[in-house]
């Protein structure tokens, strides 16, 4: 795990590929240092069933990201980077403290910037007997061989396809490389933990994307869902969000100063049936009003299930 530190030192966790000396407290387009920066952690009912089930996600909000989305609806840890500073060891503890309260699972929210001190905490972790399964919840913005390093060590990929047009991403992410990243890294997730994998309802192992859908299709929502399709599989478990809130600087754009319309979601719906998906979670759009920076969330997935009429 000391190498894996290392790449600190000209940093290029992600595709911005910053080159900047972490290490020595440089900061790049994340702006953290040789730090761990932690937001909020806790229980957490919101997720999808699989994830939350009956017991919870045991969530830990990471500050910062890498991705910087107009409409973040986490902007004051995301942007504002709160947080407290923790130490490997205590991250350590978190985990532990965690599992003790009886969750499922120990949920890495946006955990990008922080994958070494991550990789370094799991795996001692592991090494001192943890038990439930790591989830790592991400944009997918982020390398290969980042995710590498996680490879072992991470059981359940959580990522979110946000975007299929470049210039799209560019305008909304300031990321028009986003597609072809996220491409990438969903492949190479799904390389390392495969299908998802269910015990008495709950996930053990695998991957289940997200797509959060946003307004008059500007996330390429079909091609995003034939992609998965076809370089996946129908048999994976795919999340429609429709979540999308406009808030943060979602004003300063005309086109996501509005929620998503039930007639766009619902197209979305009958193109996975028709495309034979096999498990997909959906939302009811009134859930968005749950999605904001509290993060006290009211189980707002549901499964779909194909009518065979």
């Amino acid at each position: 795990m000391k190498d894996a530190i290392k790449i600190l030192e000209k940093c290029n966790l992600c595709p911005r590929s910053c080159q900047v000396d972490r290490i020595r407290g440089e900061k790049g387009y994340c702006a953290i240092g040789n730090e761990i920066l932690v937001a909020h952690y806790g229980p957490h009912f919101g997720e999808e069933p699989p994830i939350s089930g009956m017991h919870g996600s045991g969530n830990i909000f990471f500050s910062s990201c890498n991705l910087r989305c107009v409409y973040c609806q986490n902007f004051q840890i995301s942007h504002e980077r709160a947080g407290e500073r923790i130490a490997i060891d205590e991250l350590i503890e978190l985990f532990f403290t965690l599992q003790n309260m009886g969750l499922n699972n120990i949920n890495l929210v946006s955990p990008t910037p922080y994958v070494p001190f991550i990789a370094k905490a799991i795996d001692r972790s592991k090494g001192k007997g943890f038990q439930i399964p790591f989830v790592y919840n991400s944009h997918a913005y982020e390398t290969v061989d980042t995710l590498r390093m996680l490879d072992g060590l991470i059981d359940i990929y959580l990522p979110d396809f946000k975007y299929w047009n470049g210039d799209i991403a560019l305008r909304l992410s300031h990321a028009q490389d986003y597609p072809s990243s996220a491409r990438r890294a969903i492949l190479e997730m799904k390389r390392q933990v495969g299908n998802l994998v269910l015990k008495e309802g709950i996930a053990q192992k695998g991957i289940l994307v997200r797509h959060l859908v946003l307004p008059s299709n500007l996330a390429g929502s079909k091609q995003v869902l034939g992609w998965i399709k076809k370089e996946l599989g129908i048999e994976t478990f795919v999340s429609l969000m429709a979540q999308y809130n406009p808030l943060y600087r979602a004003s300063e754009y005309p086109m996501l100063t509005r929620g998503i319309r039930q007639a766009e979601y619902d197209t979305l719906l009958a193109f996975l049936e028709e495309e034979g998906f096999e498990n997909v979670f959906v939302q009811e759009l009134e859930s968005a009003r749950l999605f904001v920076p509290n993060f006290e969330r009211e189980e707002p997935f549901a499964e779909h299930k194909k009518d065979d009429g």
